[in-house]
């Protein structure tokens, strides 16, 4: 199977000669500079029968500088970053020997003269994971400005030599603007967020049910399923990305056909590693997890520079953790949220040790599952009693008790570690909602029930119920069709559990 995008290709190719691209790892990045590539090169028989035969009508063959950065990552010195980077120039089909060309800079820009003099010809430069060096290194200032100096110096030819090239891309997952492709080549053009360009990684809505309907099927049958209940499964699951205003979405493609190679739904995409520099950034900015539902901010709080972050939003986003949901034209704001399914269990594996010092299986077993299996049976005490007697067990655990010592306030720990458990069970939690009377902590989303819940240290349950009461906070869902239900969750800091609550039906 060929999902057919060599269209925007084509378009991608004649938009601009400085062109940049940022898109989450995994997203196709790497076949998409491939297929540049093979185009330049004028490789014409590889795209017989497909959409860019209607465009391109002189194949004209290209000299092509082909780098992939990603086999410069890990480098803990600006010393074995160098050598990494004229390690690749050196392994170039073109590379010639040059003794006054000593760094990755001079070296680079002595094979894109050679090339040009050589065929007469401008030279297409293709760079994929330009960002690699450095993303392990952005908690290290000072290590990162050593690596970014390295990197400025290697891509200065690119804006020396724009007479001698006749296309130049660069893609990655995050922008660092101060290295001298961002700085110095003035008509470089970010097509990150053009609708234009927003589906050429990934598979659009239409793609899976046409193309990759036949997988669809095949799926469906492994798993004793409809092809169109298996449809709004994997729809759940790994739709939901968004790279542009009003931009149609895009299904996690690395997920997706992973998917169908094993025939089983699983979290394909954090299986293949969860970024620690992600990780890293967020505990660095002390970044609200529970706000992650639904962000709404101007462009530029997400669109920045890698290296300018005041928090963790742009990285998220850039990181494919976050997408865009909506957008209102009168605000100029985007909505940010969770892309899906298998993003949300993801950031849980990956979080809950980390901000709650909790182990995952030993939530799940011990609790968690407990909790989800009551609150489908709609029996809210039992839920409470599951909630009650295991908090009771894990102030023991060390990671825990300190977590908790270090929270700001003992009211938000227990409000983003509830949020992280029902994110870990797949069940659809929102924090922090906001409504006409305020803000509501935590609704939770059954298949049957929403729960209005509302976390409380200090004042007593039938205090928090009647606040819920008098600022409406239920009522925004009393049109959904689901039965309501109001509860209250009264903390006891002392014995760190739950020392009562209250539920009223709305």
């Amino acid at each position: 199977m060929y999902v057919d995008k060599t269209d925007l290709v084509w378009k991608l190719a004649h938009y601009s000669k400085f062109i940049f691209m940022s898109r989450p790892r995994r997203f196709g990045k790497s076949l998409l500079t491939s297929t540049l590539d093979s185009y330049f090169k004028g490789d014409r028989e590889l795209f017989e029968g497909l959409k860019i035969m209607s465009l391109e009508k002189e194949w004209t063959q290209y000299p092509v500088l082909h780098l992939d950065l990603s086999v410069a990552k890990g480098k803990s010195s600006p010393q074995e970053l160098q050598r990494s980077l004229i390690l690749i120039l050196k392994r170039m089909d073109c590379y010639e020997e040059a003794p006054n060309e000593v760094t990755p800079g001079e070296k680079l820009d002595g094979l894109i003269r050679r090339l040009y003099k050589k065929t007469g010809r401008q030279v297409a430069v293709i760079i994929d994971e330009y960002d690699a060096p450095l993303l392990d290194v952005l908690h290290s200032q000072e290590t990162l400005d050593a690596m970014r100096k390295v990197m400025q110096e290697f891509y200065v030819p690119l804006k020396a030599n724009e007479a001698y090239l006749k296309f130049c891309f660069i893609t990655g997952i995050t922008k660092f603007s101060q290295l001298s492709i961002f700085s110095t080549i003035n008509n470089l053009a970010n097509v990150s967020l053009e609708k234009e360009f927003s589906t050429i990684c990934g598979f659009t809505e239409e793609e899976l049910c046409t193309t990759l309907w036949p997988d669809v099927e095949l799926l469906a049958a492994a798993l004793q399923t409809t092809p169109e209940q298996m449809h709004d499964r994997l729809k759940q699951r790994y739709d939901g990305y968004h790279f542009a205003a009003d931009a149609p979405e895009v299904y996690n493609p690395f997920s997706l056909l992973s998917c169908f190679l094993h025939r089983r739904l699983n979290n394909y995409w954090f299986a293949s590693g969860t970024p620690t520099f992600l990780i890293k950034q967020m505990q660095h900015f002390h970044t609200d997890i529970t706000s992650l539902d639904s962000l709404d901010v101007p462009e530029s709080a997400f669109d920045q520079p890698t290296e300018n972050m005041k928090d963790a939003l742009p990285l998220l986003y850039q990181s494919g953790y976050l997408t865009i949901k909506d957008y209102d034209p009168e605000g100029e704001t985007y909505l940010l949220s969770i892309p899906n399914q298998e993003v949300r269990v993801g950031y849980v594996n990956g979080l809950l040790p980390t901000y709650t010092g909790l182990n995952n299986a030993d939530v799940q077993v011990g609790f968690a599952l407990k909790f989800w299996k009551a609150l489908k049976q709609n029996d809210i005490d039992l839920a409470m009693e599951h909630m009650q007697s295991y908090l009771a067990g894990i102030p023991y655990v060390e990671g825990f008790k300190q977590k908790l010592a270090e929270a700001t306030t003992k009211e938000g720990f227990y409000e983003y570690t509830f949020y992280l458990i029902f994110s870990m069970l797949n069940v659809y939690v929102r924090t922090q909602v906001k409504v006409a009377g305020g803000r509501t902590d935590m609704v939770i989303f059954m298949p049957d029930t929403i729960y209005v819940m509302e976390l409380k240290v200090g004042d007593s349950a039938r205090q928090a119920l009647d606040q819920i009461n008098a600022r409406g906070y239920a009522k925004p869902y009393l049109s959904d069709g689901r039965r309501v239900v109001k509860v209250v969750v009264r903390f006891d800091t002392d014995k760190h559990t739950v020392s009562e609550w209250e539920t009223e039906e709305a």
